[in-house]
């Protein structure tokens, strides 16, 4: 998923005063690895991955070293009596697809033999993980009957991307967003698709999650040249384009702790829950709204660790791109004075 830093002191910081907790990660669609950012949590991060290329779960769980990391070879679906699989029935992920019409699929199409005859790291930078040795697709995971066989039942990270059903996927979590308190979801959402309420759309993604009480933080885009007039590819293999329509994308939602609407909620969790949502903040390069966290709720993080530090810790952060050095007290009243700071530095008019 795009966006997570692979060096967020925050989070390391916040991970070194957690005692009661681990930051929970459940990544639907694992292949490749836990993002390096979360790794960050060092001995303090619990994960578990699900993805269907069996030899890549076997090659992940060959290579971790954590004991509380585990990579479960498997598919993972909705059951078909649920109300949404009755709905989608048929229907395909989404409607009105033009993946046959972009140069990406012209290119993959070229390359369709040498694809063949990769190995499976190659195969999987190719993102082709149907050539690969896949799990049984006739008996997939449940996820809410997973967490609560393996008792899982705090969780504060949910990342999907299965390439597909990740709507379907989505809906099975319903309840155990509210009952495992989960805080931050992030996914790949498709911005092409009809107005059908079953197409794993962006539209209908994010309807659904306000519904079940987060809000929208980052989004990238990621646009896709058509065939007739194919565009320079962004990576060293074919994906997204320099030009082209916006196909698809990453979305991060979070619970945002601090509006009124959330007070309840923000009230029944752990002081340490909270400060992980901060971290969730932090990692996606989003400091503002891990201090917005830090100054709600400074009175109970204060029992856990140095509110002030932490916050010239996100200061430090908001000020990498320039090389500024200012305290968060400084640095807010710079803002304060309308500093220079805050503004696009102005070239000289020749």
């Amino acid at each position: 998923m795009q966006g997570i830093s692979r060096d967020c002191k925050f989070l390391q910081r916040a991970a070194g005063v957690l005692k009661q907790e681990q930051f929970t990660l459940i990544d639907v669609g694992c292949s490749g690895g836990f993002d390096p950012g979360w790794r960050l949590f060092g001995d303090k991060l619990q994960a578990v991955g699900f993805d269907p290329n069996v030899e890549e779960c076997e090659r992940l769980t060959s290579k971790e070293a954590l004991r509380s990391v585990r990579y479960v070879p498997a598919f993972v679906g909705l059951r078909p009596d649920h109300p949404f699989a009755r709905l989608k029935a048929s229907k395909p992920d989404v409607e009105n697809n033009p993946w046959g019409r972009l140069s990406v699929t012209r290119t993959i199409g070229i390359r369709q033999k040498e694809i063949e005859n990769l190995p499976l790291a190659g195969k999987i930078e190719f993102n082709d993980w149907k050539q690969t040795r896949l799990a049984d697709a006739n008996h997939p995971v449940f996820l809410p009957e997973f967490f609560e066989e393996h008792h899982i039942h705090n969780i504060d990270f949910i990342k999907m991307d299965v390439d597909g059903r990740d709507f379907e996927i989505l809906h099975s979590l319903e309840n155990v967003f509210a009952d495992a308190r989960v805080i931050g979801f992030g996914m790949e959402v498709n911005f092409i698709g009809s107005a059908s309420e079953t197409d794993h759309t962006f539209h209908n993604t994010d309807r659904f999650m306000r519904r079940h009480g987060f809000d929208l933080f980052q989004l990238s885009v990621r646009p896709y040249s058509a065939a007739a007039l194919p565009s320079r590819y962004q990576l060293a293999v074919p994906a997204q384009t320099e030009f082209g329509r916006p196909l698809q994308g990453d979305a991060l939602y979070v619970r945002d702790l601090c509006h009124s609407a959330n007070a309840d909620l923000a009230a029944a969790l752990s002081v340490e829950k909270v400060l992980k949502t901060a971290a969730i903040f932090a990692v996606f390069g989003l400091p503002d709204c891990a201090a917005e966290i830090l100054l709600k709720f400074r009175a109970g993080l204060a029992a856990l660790c140095d509110v002030d530090s932490l916050l010239d810790t996100l200061a430090a952060q908001a000020q990498e791109p320039r090389g500024s050095h200012l305290s968060y007290r400084q640095y807010v009243a710079a803002f304060e004075q309308d500093s220079a700071l805050f503004y696009p530095r102005r070239v000289a008019a020749p």
